[in-house]
């Protein structure tokens, strides 16, 4: 029931706005309180250790398009975007990857010729979350093909109820369909509604990126802590807790993952020193270091569970099912770890560019 989902999600949002805890650390003039990125992970871990809603429905705008808005967009365009995000009253979906452009991305193919003041934008997009719901996409579209494919590329807003829009939805192996396919057959976006500068979208596109791998698992790091505590917990209950094997796996996923709450910590203390445009403080590609530590990390944590639970893993209505099959598409999702490899050994260790 995706609009009642959207609803229970917003209104918690526009319940964090109200009490003074939306956008902690997003600029003032975006409607946030301009709080340094460590008093945010605080808020986020206090919020998630109180079991609180996570952001649902709202992660794009919150965690992706909104950042990269406050970091790149004009001040109309924080003013127009930025509030009703924080507010909970629109929600976005990010129109990346496509169906031969996923880690690739610069491959994607999805086409946008200048119209007078619009983009007429032709193509498709895959894995586009919470689609069905959404009022606005964070749309990459090639608008210049004889470019070099990383310079050709270009930002724009999308709103979702544009004519020529159309939403498919996917169902996963986990059995949700929070995924959609989107079809764009001349659909007309304003020339306003580009961020950043025409074919300089993929430098933007990054900037999201680097918020998406570096602070956006920031509560999902909180609650696999949590989901140690309760296997532990549940160990104890059924007996293998005396499996000297399984307190050992335990006991290092337990310093994984606090390593990895430190390294959110370094990665939103370095984004707090990196403001390239002076309007938004972004992550940067140490955040590849955490998405691909993480993304084994969690798999292996549900591995974990699958021993601890034993035949009620196999439960399909059980929590812990759904958990371990999501857990199956993050060394895929937000760039395969194949990706966050060469991230790694070129951006931040500085080695030759593979050839």
């Amino acid at each position: 029931d995706w609009p009642a989902r959207r609803a229970y999600d917003c209104a918690w949002q526009r319940a964090l706005y109200d009490a003074g805890y939306a956008g902690l650390h997003w600029p003032a003039d975006a409607g946030g309180q301009g709080a340094t990125p460590a008093r945010h992970l605080a808020f986020l871990e206090e919020a998630e250790l109180a079991g609180a809603p996570y952001v649902g429905a709202n992660f794009v705008g919150l965690l992706h398009a909104g950042p990269t808005i406050a970091a790149e967009g004009t001040a109309a365009q924080r003013a127009r975007w930025l509030p009703p995000i924080l507010r909970g009253e629109e929600i976005w979906c990010q129109g990346f990857s496509e169906p031969e452009a996923g880690s690739d991305l610069a491959s994607l193919r999805t086409r946008a010729v200048r119209d007078g003041d619009a983009y007429v934008v032709t193509g498709s997009k895959i894995w586009t979350s919470h689609a069905q719901v959404a009022d606005w996409c964070e749309l990459l579209v090639r608008t210049e093909p004889a470019a070099p494919r990383h310079r050709g590329i270009t930002w724009l807003a999308l709103p979702m109820d544009t004519p020529g829009v159309t939403v498919r939805p996917l169902r996963t192996l986990a059995g949700s369909d929070e995924f959609a396919e989107v079809f764009l057959d001349g659909a007309r976006v304003p020339v306003a509604n580009r961020v950043g500068a025409e074919n300089d979208g993929w430098r933007v596109s990054m900037v999201t990126l680097a918020f998406e791998r570096g602070t956006a698992f920031a509560g999902e790091v909180v609650a696999c802590r949590r989901t140690l505590r309760r296997l532990a917990r549940a160990a104890r209950a059924n007996g293998r807790w005396h499996d000297t094997a399984l307190r050992r796996r335990l006991g290092r996923l337990n310093a994984e993952f606090t390593a990895l709450w430190r390294l959110i910590q370094w990665n939103a203390a370095e984004a707090g020193h990196t403001t390239p445009t002076g309007n938004g403080a972004v992550p940067g590609a140490s955040g590849s270091v955490f998405k691909l530590r993480y993304s084994d990390a969690r798999q292996e944590l549900y591995e974990v569970a699958a021993d601890v639970l034993g035949p009620d893993s196999l439960d399909a209505d059980h929590t812990w099912t759904a958990d371990r099959l999501s857990s199956l598409s993050y060394t895929i999702a937000a760039g395969t770890s194949q990706i966050q490899r060469t991230i790694v050994a070129e951006r931040v260790l500085g080695l030759p560019r593979a050839r």
